[in-house]
């Protein structure tokens, strides 16, 4: 090649590393973005749970407890023992689990469990639990209810209710537990990851039912029942 025609052609190396960085740098720009938008989302989502456990505001209908966490069976009988409604729903019972086993975790409450406590055994998590206080609530004509469930998993409880049942009013009762009395969130490893795994599966919630509203459906409640347990349906305590 003739060195003057070399000397006459332009060099594009630097531009290309111009456009390498430029694209690097709005790659970075775009993480550092999303990441914000993850820590105010896990801020606002913290920022709704309860610290401190406090009455309902007002008595309600009924009253459904989710199982799965330490007291909430006995602070939702509690509830229902000072007449913050007229029935309990405890939904999400194990299947080999009968009213005396459950009784024995609250032995001062076993006439309750005699009158006016119902054991839902097919809910298996939140959205069957929101299908299962459904029926329970439209069986017995209830217009509200107080839902009792730990305070991390409150906001998704409520999100699941408030999408299956929209014409029931709902008054959120916040279990605390001894843990999260015990010690602040950020200086334990298992409660971060707890709530950092809470905040991944609300955050799938929301998008579900925003889009489900949207006329959306990705994951149709049929489809997370079984016909064995659509078949059953709330038993009373005393049938136990």
């Amino acid at each position: 090649m003739d060195p003057r025609s070399a000397q006459l052609q332009p060099d594009l190396r630097p531009a290309r590393s111009t456009r390498r960085f430029g694209v690097l740098r709005a790659a970075a720009l775009a993480v550092l973005a999303l990441g914000l938008v993850g820590v105010g989302g896990f801020v606002a989502f913290l920022m709704q749970l309860r610290v401190e456990e406090a009455k309902p505001s007002r008595v309600a209908d009924g009253i459904v407890v989710l199982t799965g966490g330490s007291s909430r069976v006995s602070d939702a009988v509690e509830l229902l023992a000072s007449g913050y409604g007229k029935r309990l729903l405890i939904s999400g019972v194990h299947r080999t689990n009968g009213a005396s086993d459950i009784s024995r975790s609250v032995p001062e409450s076993k006439d309750w469990f005699g009158c006016c406590v119902d054991l839902d055994r097919s809910a298996f998590n939140t959205r069957s639990n929101a299908a299962e206080t459904r029926r329970w609530a439209n069986e017995r004509g209830f217009r509200s209810l107080i839902v009792v469930t730990s305070n991390y998993h409150m906001p998704r409880a409520i999100v699941e209710m408030s999408h299956a049942m929209p014409d029931i009013e709902l008054i959120p009762f916040s279990v605390i537990g001894d843990k999260w009395r015990d010690e602040v969130w950020w200086s334990s490893g298992a409660t971060m990851r707890l709530l950092l795994s809470e905040y991944a599966k609300y955050l799938a919630v929301e998008a579900r039912v925003r889009l489900a509203r949207l006329g959306i459906d990705i994951a149709p409640e049929a489809s997370e029942q079984t016909p064995e347990s659509a078949a059953h349906k709330p038993t009373t305590a005393l049938a136990n």
